[in-house]
């Protein structure tokens, strides 16, 4: 039943998409010049700013609910994307890019609810490597919605992550709530990069991600407006306005659009590698800025879970070529 939903999707009639306006699938955007390593850099820089932001979020929900400050990322970020894209987003609107662009935008709404909920229950740092775990899920999202063949190195992965999440989430016997309302944020990300990996090839990434940000910003406007208390205007600091502007300028808009991009250089187990390094990152501030403890049972855990992402994305491919014999 999933596949011909997905089936009915793709048959769906579209404007012609230039080839340069492809996503991640597409060609090189006219920006063959550069070298990998530039790619791979950008990539990298995003992944060091959404690790950043988890302590940035952390600070902003003691100042306002967390369905208010997802709205107020993604409704911005949606206003920045059509003033960049309108000319795009006015020729490609029809139903395929609104079903899914509106659908992953309800993804993403899923995804960020939870991981801001689980956000204000557990620590900066557990959030972003649990979070990080999406890297593992990825392929079992594809496998439902597009069929694509699970391996041994996918099922050891998961079970790396299993190992490293009780570590860094389990005390004794119990699970805190905020480290599997956020787990579950982690389930609702891998669908949604199944989604765009699926459709981000053959639509203009950029305009089903505009509508992405409108999906998720007016759910989460709804929700907030009816289930949480709204803060006063007086929180409304020049330093609060400009960490609001952060996330949704910086770590909304212009880290996606840049993860996009730079997907489209470099091959995708890199370009994941490189971005799964958010969890790492959000650690690193969390310590840095926050004070959180660095425990020798959080290490452990922190690196059985990286460990699963590089056994996912590269199978240690780079283990065997070392030990190939030179002729």
């Amino acid at each position: 039943m999933a596949q011909n939903a997905v089936d009915e999707i793709e048959n769906m009639p579209d404007s012609p998409v230039a080839r340069e306006d492809l996503g991640a699938g597409g060609t090189s955007r006219g920006a063959g010049a550069r070298s990998p390593f530039f790619w791979k850099f950008l990539l990298l820089s995003v992944a060091v700013i959404w690790g950043y932001s988890f302590t940035t979020m952390k600070d902003a929900l003691d100042t306002i609910p967390a369905f208010a400050l997802i709205y107020v990322r993604f409704l911005p970020a949606s206003l920045v994307m059509f003033a960049i894209f309108h000319k795009r987003i006015i020729a490609h609107f029809n139903a395929r890019n609104l079903i899914v662009g509106l659908g992953m935008g309800a993804l993403m709404f899923g995804a960020y609810g939870l991981q801001t909920i689980g956000l204000a229950q557990t620590t900066a740092g557990k959030s972003a490597f649990l979070t990080g775990t999406y890297c593992i899920l990825v392929p079992f999202a594809s496998y439902v919605l597009g069929g694509e063949k699970l391996t041994r190195y996918n099922l050891g992965a998961a079970l790396l992550c299993l190992a490293g999440i009780g570590l860094v989430a389990l005390d004794s016997v119990e699970f805190n709530a905020g480290d599997a309302i956020t787990l579950g944020g982690a389930v609702f990300f891998a669908i949604q990069m199944a989604v765009t990996a699926k459709y981000g090839c053959k639509m203009d990434i950029n305009v089903i991600t505009f509508w992405m940000f409108v999906g998720n910003g007016v759910l989460s406007l709804i929700t907030s407006l009816l289930f949480e208390t709204q803060a006063p205007l007086s929180v409304w600091t020049p330093s609060f306005i400009g960490v609001v502007a952060f996330l949704s300028v910086g770590c909304t808009c212009v880290a996606l659009l840049v993860q996009n991009v730079g997907l489209a250089h470099v091959p995708a187990s890199t370009g994941s590698l490189l971005l799964s390094m958010e969890s790492p990152s959000g650690v690193l501030f969390s310590v840095l800025l926050m004070g959180e403890a660095l425990t020798s049972r959080l290490l452990a855990g922190f690196a059985l879970i990286f460990l699963s992402i590089i056994l996912s994305e590269t199978h240690f491919d780079f283990l065997r070529r070392k030990s190939r014999p030179q002729l």
